[in-house]
C-alpha cells in the first residue's frame, strides 16, 4: 500500500490534528524535567507547534489529548497504578504538569479537569478541543471518533509524546475505524524505524513537518 492508494489516501481539506500527551509533566526539558519525562519530547515542540498554527490557519479540527492520573490510582492504567497509589504525583488533574504545553495553544488555557475527567471535551478555540483519555488510545472509551465524524474529518494527523505507546496505539485504532491517518515522523517522540515501517504496512502515510505543512497548503 502507497500513499496513493485511494482507500488511504490523506485528503488535507478533511483532516484534524491529533496532539498526544503533550503536558508538562511528559517534558524532557534540561533542568525542567517533568516527573515522568520522555526523551525527546521538548525537541518535537517546535514542529508540533508549527503543525497547529497551520491547522488554525486553515480552520481544520485540532484536538489535544492528554492523561490525568487521579491520586488514589482509581483511574490509572494497571502498569502504573501502584506507582500512583504509592505517593507518584504524574498529570495529577488541576495541577501545573497537568497543563498542554504552552507553546502549542492558541492562547492560554487551563484545563477543565473536572470537565474532561466526566468524558467533555473542552473547547479552546474555534475548531480546537481538549479531550482526556483514560487508557493508551485516544479512542477507547472515549468521544473521539463521534467528535471527528460530526466534525467530517476522514483523515486524522498524529504528532505527540511516545510513539510505542499512545501515539501508536491511537494510530492502530484509527485504522481499525477506517480512518486516512499521516503520521508525522518528526514530530513525535520515541518514533523507531521498525515501528514506523510497520505503521506504513498497514496504510499509513509518514511524513515529515515540512512535508505535512506543504500538503496543508495545497
Amino acid at each position: 500500500m502507497t500513499q496513493e492508494d485511494p482507500y488511504t489516501r490523506p485528503v488535507a481539506q478533511s483532516a484534524a490534528l491529533l496532539l498526544i500527551d503533550l503536558q508538562r509533566d511528559f517534558l524532557d526539558t534540561p533542568g525542567h524535567e517533568g516527573p515522568m519525562a520522555i526523551a525527546g519530547t521538548s525537541a518535537v515542540i517546535p514542529a508540533i507547534a508549527k503543525l497547529a498554527r497551520a491547522f488554525r490557519q486553515h480552520g481544520l479540527p485540532i484536538v489535544h489529548v492528554v492523561r490525568l492520573y487521579r491520586p488514589d490510582g482509581s483511574n490509572v492504567d494497571l502498569v502504573r497504578r501502584h506507582s500512583i497509589e504509592q505517593g507518584a504525583r504524574i498529570a495529577l488533574p488541576g495541577s501545573p504538569g497537568s497543563q498542554i504545553a504552552a507553546e502549542l495553544l492558541p492562547e492560554s488555557v487551563e484545563l477543565d479537569h473536572e470537565l474532561l475527567l466526566a468524558g467533555g471535551l473542552q473547547q479552546i478555540g474555534t475548531a480546537e478541543h481538549v479531550m482526556y483519555k483514560p487508557r493508551w488510545g485516544a479512542f477507547y472509551d472515549t468521544k473521539l471518533d463521534e467528535h471527528l465524524r460530526e466534525n467530517g474529518s476522514n483523515t486524522v494527523v498524529f504528532a505527540g509524546c511516545n510513539f510505542p505507546n499512545c501515539p501508536r496505539t491511537s494510530i492502530y485504532e484509527a485504522s481499525e475505524r477506517d480512518f486516512r491517518v499521516v503520521l508525522v515522523s518528526d514530530a513525535v517522540s520515541a518514533a523507531y524505524q521498525r515501528g514506523v515501517d510497520e505503521c506504513r504496512a498497514i496504510g499509513v502515510a509518514v511524513r515529515d513537518a515540512a512535508q505535512t505543512l506543504a500538503w496543508l497548503a495545497c
